[in-house]
């Protein structure tokens, strides 16, 4: 299995991160990475995330429920971005994360964000708990 991510003790308290490069449809007028590409970095995190823990035992889909990012620094054109991930919280039917975007050649923050997803039951749209192993399987790794 290929993963994008990796395990790191650079920026205590996460674990993992992700790599992405900026490419050039990433960016707007002004050259720098347009705002709301930033999501993609952040979903590609949690799901190399997801992958790394192998399988989660979980019976639906996780749906976005909120996100909330903040802006730091400019990322550019071919820029490699390092994307840190870890669980905040695990709630009844949800899942918090937290990420930090940094500049992988010189370690400057771009970008910092927050997404709550919660878990759904396909056939009804419906939020179902959490179960017991995912929240074991985020406590083995995170803590």
């Amino acid at each position: 299995m290929i993963e994008l991510g990796h395990e790191t003790k650079r920026k205590p308290p996460f674990r993992y991160a992700a790599l992405a490069r900026v490419g050039f449809s990433d960016t707007d007028a002004q050259g720098v990475v347009y705002y709301g590409r930033y999501m993609p970095y952040f979903d590609l995190a949690r799901t190399e995330y997801h992958r790394h823990l192998g399988h989660l035992d979980i019976r639906g889909e996780f749906a976005m429920r909120a996100m909330n990012v903040e802006y730091h620094a400019p990322a550019r054109f071919d820029d490699l971005l390092e994307i840190f991930v870890r669980v905040e919280r695990v709630g009844t039917t949800s899942v918090t994360y937290d990420f930090a975007a940094y500049r992988y050649e010189d370690d400057v923050l771009m970008a910092t964000a927050t997404q709550t997803v919660v878990l759904i039951s396909l056939p009804d749209r419906k939020p179902v708990p959490i179960p017991e192993s995912f929240r074991t399987q985020i406590a083995a790794f995170d803590g």
